[in-house]
């Protein structure tokens, strides 16, 4: 069974290691997990033929990590049947050739890069590139040394970087967003730039992919068969297909028929930044695990009156009079993954919780407002 963390960061792994004692990393290159780690190169080899594996499709293959409220990561258990039964349907609906190149700018171990970059190549006999490039010159190398037909597996932060490279993008047969809705406009930028279509998928690390829609042309998404949507004390459940259980959706969701629904956003506080998935409790709680944060709360300032620039990155306020803002980023370094370090960090003497404790998004966005300058 592979165990896939939402990071691999000391304090994540020293959680894993304490719901799954039995833990080890199978590597081909060196790595410095604190876990016992066996060696690719240094398995016995074997005279026997090899075959491609028949696996049980009731065998639980793999639990993928998400951070739960309380800091911990919680496993969800797929089975191998249900999750290349969702991944065949993605494969159909994308259209994805067994003559294929894949690259992916997300990481393998989350749900989305687990199902589009691994699976999606098992399923299909299409070719995996086993690079993973992060800024745009390197991507547009990597999609170069491709064949045709190559489809690009990525995210809108990543297109949103594309976009501004100043040189002509290679020119790409598939491009697959998601872990976050993509606007029509950059969409529509990526297409013609890409000269390639842009599809988007809707789903979660509870449910696997759920949904897709061609995002240039189309508001609504499509589901997968067989899977419901029943709206049911303020939220909207999914079922059937191929899910594993019934699952309560963390987004506002409408349901136009049987087959389509409309995205209007985030029911609670969860984060995607980079292909990576946390969310704000779970940052919160790490924050105020360290020693010496006496009060502390992480936010996304994405609301008036803070300015367009600020808006675009993870921010947190502390109340910590012995530590300085680098000894906080230092400690979080080794709780949480880099991309959620916050920028900026607040030092204050308290937060600005209202009468039932709580802290109003307003004013903590307020906090990141521009200060008169005295003459």
């Amino acid at each position: 069974m592979s165990l896939l963390p939402p990071s691999h960061t000391p304090e994540v792994i020293r959680q894993l290691k304490s719901s799954a004692p039995d833990v080890f990393c199978l590597t081909d290159t060196p790595c410095d997990l604190d876990v016992p780690q066996v060696h690719y190169p240094q398995l016995p080899r074997t005279e026997r033929p090899w075959r491609v594996p028949a696996i049980d499709a009731a065998s639980t293959v793999a639990l993928v990590f998400t951070s739960g409220s309380t800091g911990v990561p919680v496993p969800h258990a797929k089975t191998w049947g249900r999750l290349i039964q969702c991944v065949r349907e993605g494969a159909r609906r994308l259209e994805v050739s067994p003559a294929a190149a894949l690259l992916a700018t997300v990481p393998a171990q989350h749900m989305y890069g687990f199902e589009s970059s691994v699976l999606l190549p098992f399923a299909t006999g299409s070719a995996l590139c086993a690079e993973r490039p992060f800024y745009p010159a390197d991507v547009c190398h990597a999609l170069e040394s491709l064949p045709r037909p190559r489809v690009l597996i990525t995210t809108p932060i990543h297109l949103r970087a594309l976009m501004t490279y100043p040189d002509a993008l290679p020119a790409v047969d598939l491009i697959v967003s998601a872990t976050s809705p993509l606007s029509q406009e950059l969409a529509q930028q990526a297409e013609t730039r890409f000269q390639g279509p842009v599809r988007e998928i809707y789903g979660s690390t509870e449910t696997g992919q759920l949904a897709l829609r061609a995002s240039v042309r189309e508001q609504a998404w499509r589901l997968w068969p067989g899977i419901t949507l029943t709206p049911e004390a303020g939220c909207v459940w999914a079922r059937g297909g191929h899910l594993e259980q019934p699952t309560a959706l963390c987004d506002q969701i409408e349901p136009l028929d049987a087959e389509r629904f409309l995205l209007h956003g985030r029911l609670a506080d969860l984060v995607n930044i980079a292909g990576k998935r946390s969310s704000l409790a779970y940052l919160t709680h790490q924050l105020l695990g360290i020693p010496g944060v006496r009060d502390g709360a992480f936010f996304f300032p994405d609301a008036e009156p803070v300015p367009e620039p600020q808006r675009a990155r993870l921010a947190a306020a502390a109340v910590a009079p012995e530590l300085s803002a680098a000894d906080i980023r230092s400690a979080l370094r080794g709780r949480i993954d880099p991309v959620f370090l916050p920028r900026p960090l607040l030092l204050l003497e308290r937060l600005p919780r209202n009468s039932t404790g709580k802290l109003p998004h307003e004013a903590l966005c307020a906090l990141l407002a521009p200060r008169p300058q005295l003459p």
